[in-house]
């Protein structure tokens, strides 16, 4: 084997293969990238909020559908949960480093949507009149 297909495997084997059934990338991929997921990542990104900011600030999404996003992603080690011991629970999530990070892609992807939207809309809507 030569020396630069060496370098490849390597780099390949560290990167993972998020096409491959098998690969663990999917799961975490999964996490980042779910409706939930996205909208908690970006409300992170302004700053550390409470379960019950989060809730108001993301709207439409239950407590367990909160609950579990945020529990996924301090699994992945994007989000960090600190609980205070005082009388009610204070609890408060804030990104990690790590978080940070992937929060700027998604913040990235997020933005490219909204600056496409329109074309986006005006192609969904020629999708929709062309007949079945």
């Amino acid at each position: 084997m030569l020396e630069t297909d060496t370098g490849k495997l390597a780099a390949a084997m560290r990167r993972g293969d998020v096409l491959a059934a098998q690969c663990p990338s999917r799961e975490i991929l999964k996490h980042v990238t779910s409706q939930w997921g996205i909208l908690v990542l970006m409300a992170l990104m302004e700053g550390t909020h409470r379960f019950s900011e989060l809730r108001r600030k993301i709207g439409g999404v239950s407590e367990k559908m909160l609950a579990q996003t945020l529990q996924q992603l301090e699994q992945d080690g994007f989000v960090s949960r600190v609980s205070y011991p005082v009388v009610p629970p204070h609890v408060e999530y804030s990104l990690t480093p790590l978080g940070d990070g992937i929060g700027l892609h998604v913040e990235a992807l997020t933005d490219w949507i909204e600056h496409n939207l329109p074309s986006i809309i005006k192609a969904q809507q020629s999708q929709a009149q062309k007949p079945q």
